[in-house]
């Protein structure tokens, strides 16, 4: 059995930077070529389309140099100036190929749009363009698989926009194949409107993979489901009661989730906290995108219960103790106490030294209590005194 090696941040940053870019620069070449090609093929073999498809190409070869440059920088670790990451580099060059696959749309319509109302510029495309166009469609469509497998295994979200950039590219040419052909058996006006067919496709994936990204920048939440999957981790940890404010945020291939978990409100700090690191694990281990999680632990659910804002802290709560029992008899002999925010007062924990009892001076425990507990009637404040009494062996409560 071999033990898994697990990577730091920095090597899974490395490690994934590496994938995206053998996979773009292969991608790259084969747009290269298929580019000049389409478009010197196009040119002598007079097809409109085919030139067109040539010049979205090129468009590709132009994002595959932005999706180098993103990947490297998406892909380092978080720095100081820069605490959630890098990924919001991916989510602005996604957005840019959006913008890119419009433009170079436009620029093919028009184009073509122009040469259908002057019929003497109408290209007649011979048997080259119709080869040509057939390779492209078997070429971009193994890039596009390609592409696409890597997208998801190293879950970006810029990868998949760029692999459906190489899937375009194969639609258009299936479309340049029937614009070709049509033109050739006597349909004169069938290669440019391929083209205007084409430009349409290519508008129409620029404006989904801009406006997600447009969703992305503005902070979307992940899907419903993967977030109902995250708050069911999170209920599945021991010592949660209830969870409330789990919300979530996308940047590049990475998703941020900040929750509120309700917990028992007299545990201690240092349990709260372990419960906190549960389900940070938990929300993490649902969903392998999920890389930050901030948990924010409630005694009590603060979206209906009163309010505790305005409540003293410990130094003032002291203060006022101390003033409220200087005629107690065990005033100042507490060896610890423990405040409990809960339903809009303080509750307290009171721990005394065993010292304190003394049934021949009439100073039982529940004596101590009373005498300790009535000054507190009066202030509006506190609420709930428990009182225990702490000997070398451990605490006995009263």
């Amino acid at each position: 059995m071999h033990d898994t090696v697990r990577l730091s941040p920095k090597e899974q940053g490395e490690a994934r930077y590496r994938e995206m870019r053998k996979v773009t620069l292969i991608g790259s070449v084969v747009d290269l070529l298929l580019g000049v090609f389409k478009i010197l093929v196009g040119w002598i073999a007079s097809s409109q389309s085919l030139i067109a498809d040539g010049v979205h190409s090129l468009s590709d070869l132009a994002t595959d140099f932005v999706v180098l440059y993103a990947a490297k920088h998406g892909s380092r670790e978080a720095d100081e100036e820069h605490p959630y990451g890098h990924g919001r580099i991916e989510t602005l060059a996604t957005a840019g190929l959006g913008v890119a696959l419009i433009l170079v749309a436009i620029g093919i319509a028009w184009d073509a749009t122009s040469r259908l109302f002057e019929p003497e510029r109408l290209f007649q495309p011979g048997i080259w363009a119709l080869v040509v166009a057939l390779l492209s469609v078997v070429l971009k469509e193994w890039i596009y698989h390609y592409t696409m497998r890597v997208a998801k295994r190293v879950k970006s979200a810029m990868l998949e926009a760029n692999a459906w950039h190489s899937r375009t590219d194969a639609i258009s040419s299936i479309v340049v194949v029937i614009g070709v052909g049509g033109t050739m058996l006597g349909l004169d006006y069938l290669d440019a409107i391929a083209a205007v067919g084409v430009a349409l496709m290519v508008a129409k994936i620029g404006w989904d993979l801009g406006w997600e990204s447009l969703h992305e920048l503005a902070d979307r939440a992940l899907e419903q489901e993967r977030v109902e999957k995250i708050r069911k981790a999170i209920l599945a940890v021991d010592g949660v009661r209830h969870l409330h404010l789990l919300r979530s945020r996308k940047v590049g291939h990475e998703a941020l989730v900040d929750v509120h978990v309700q917990v028992d409100p007299w545990l201690s700090v240092s349990e709260g906290h372990m419960i906190a690191i549960a389900v940070e694990e938990a929300a993490k281990s649902s969903l392998d995108e999920v890389t930050d999680v901030t948990v924010h632990i409630d005694p009590e659910d603060d979206e209906t219960a009163p309010p505790c804002e305005g409540l003293p802290l410990r130094g003032r709560v002291l203060d006022m103790l101390e003033g409220a029992w200087k005629e107690a008899g065990c005033s100042g002999e507490w060896e610890r106490i423990q405040l409990h925010y809960v339903q809009g007062r303080i509750h307290l924990d009171i721990f005394l030294p065993l010292a304190c009892l003394d049934v021949e001076q009439g100073r039982d425990a529940q004596s101590i209590q009373q005498q300790l507990a009535a000054p507190l009637a009066e202030m509006e404040e506190f609420g709930q005194l428990r009182v225990f009494f702490m000997s070398p062996g451990g605490d006995a409560p009263l």
